[in-house]
């Protein structure tokens, strides 16, 4: 296993500017103001096939916060499995009290630590270190996150004091990717705690709590997974400070990256409008979709008989979807969740064989022929994978230009009937003769079809 380089502190001296820095990209979101972080967040940082699992934490000592004592339990657990800690101080600021008893904490858990001493742009190496001193830590370095002074001297420093345990497993599997997603205050993280079998996301009854997207590999049944967990999507217009403008472009970022998006309602409140645009992303984004109704437990019989009315209604336009109802709280119906997302993976990422996709076609063709394009019957001659995540037929013929749009959904439905498609969508790609560069048409879009459902 992999050794866990934990990275700890008071809020706001530089923690996610960091471990960004040594990973040489974006991976967590910073801003200026105190407390962005609150979950823990992992990665790895890998070299020359070697590793080190990297976290990033919340500060520790947040005031006012009232979710600072939440906070403070997910930093004390990234301690505990920690096999170093990095005790990120601030150079400018110099050493505060809070440093001293944040230090107390380490020494009580048992935890070896470094201190780096941050945002060390213009002092002398004497000046940024001397005053960190009396912290009786074994090693110091001095850095600037921002600037990347100092930087790959810390990498260098941590892959030889772990020497040959960063050694990377020779056979790495892709684990799916399956990102939670939806409006904020929805229960997205407490599904994620259930499914992961502990409080790994700090939940509150708050708005907002979420701000990141938090990646956590994790393994059910054998099956090894990365799951996701994002901030609530709000409206554009709702959205008012810069840093929940970050967290919703990371919510966007993980659905394109996932291969599965969880579209968690909440059925107590019904479905709204920001709903139907988040689940709208997941399709334009092409990506595999389950829907989990939370909170169902809360509802009587008759509620539960509208809601199903509503859901079927609304969501018309995704009806590929399997839509499961469960309680995150309580943990009913995750085993027939996890179920829907194995099936749309699977179909996501499956092998179309040619053979098949042609005796699909003719006998689509053969049961219901194409409508006259200018008194001509269109041509569909031949059908090809073209591609996955979501799936792609491309079928070749002549005047298939102006297709009628009713034909190309029930093509949409024969395939995916035939084929036993779940969960993802499917695209039809029609090409003139050989042509292979043409774009596939879009006919209006989900907000076209999410109109359509609504009418």
């Amino acid at each position: 296993m992999l050794p866990v380089v934990a990275l700890v502190g008071r809020p706001n001296v530089g923690k996610s500017s960091l471990f960004n820095a040594l990973l040489g990209r974006g991976e967590a979101l910073v801003s200026e103001r105190p407390g962005a972080t609150r979950d823990r967040h992992h990665a790895v940082l890998r070299r020359e096939g070697t590793g080190l699992i990297l976290v990033d934490t919340g500060g520790l000592g947040g005031g006012e916060d009232p979710l600072a004592p939440a906070i403070a339990r997910q930093v004390e657990r990234a301690i505990a499995e920690a096999d170093l800690v990095l005790l990120v101080l601030d150079a400018r600021e110099g050493l505060l009290p809070q440093d001293r008893e944040i230090l107390d904490r380490l020494r009580a858990l048992g935890r070896p630590a470094w201190a780096i001493a941050n945002k060390a742009e213009t002092l002398s190496a004497e000046a940024e270190l001397g005053e960190f001193a009396p912290l009786g830590l074994a090693r110091l370095h001095a850095v600037s996150a921002t600037h990347r002074r100092g930087i790959a001297e810390l990498e260098e420093e941590l892959f030889l004091h772990f020497g040959a345990r960063a050694a990377l497993p020779a056979e790495h599997s892709e684990r799916p990717r399956i990102a939670i997603v939806g409006r904020p205050n929805v229960g997205k993280s407490t599904l994620a705690n259930r499914l992961l079998g502990e409080e790994r996301l700090v939940v509150s009854e708050l708005p907002g709590t979420t701000r990141d997207a938090i990646e956590v590999p994790f393994e059910r049944d054998g099956r090894g997974y990365l799951l996701i967990d994002t901030a609530g999507i709000r409206r554009r217009a709702r959205v008012v400070e810069a840093i929940e403008r970050a967290s919703v472009v990371r919510s966007l970022q993980a659905i394109e990256s996932c291969d599965v998006a969880i579209a968690v309602l909440d059925a107590q409140a019904g479905i709204a409008e920001q709903d139907l645009a988040v689940i709208g992303q997941v399709l334009e984004a092409g990506r595999a979709l389950v829907i989990a109704v939370n909170k169902w437990d809360g509802l009587d019989a008759d509620r539960r008989e509208r809601q199903v009315a509503e859901i079927d209604r609304r969501l018309r336009f995704a009806g590929f979807a399997r839509r499961v109802f469960i309680s995150a709280r309580h943990g009913s119906g995750l085993g027939e969740l996890w179920a829907a997302v194995d099936r749309a993976y699977d179909s996501a990422v499956r092998d179309l064989p040619t053979a098949e996709l042609n005796r699909i076609l003719a006998a689509a063709v053969a049961a219901h022929q194409p409508p006259l394009v200018g008194g001509r019957v269109p041509r569909l001659r031949y059908a090809h994978q073209g591609g996955r995540r979501p799936p792609r037929v491309v079928i070749h013929g002549s005047r298939l230009g102006h297709l009628a749009a009713a034909y190309r959904r029930y093509l949409e439905n024969v395939f995916r009937e035939r084929l036993g498609l779940e969960g993802t969508p499917l695209r039809l790609q029609f090409l003139e003769g050989r042509d292979p560069g043409r774009r596939p048409r879009r006919a209006g879009g989900w907000r076209a079809a999410a109109r359509a459902s609504d009418a």
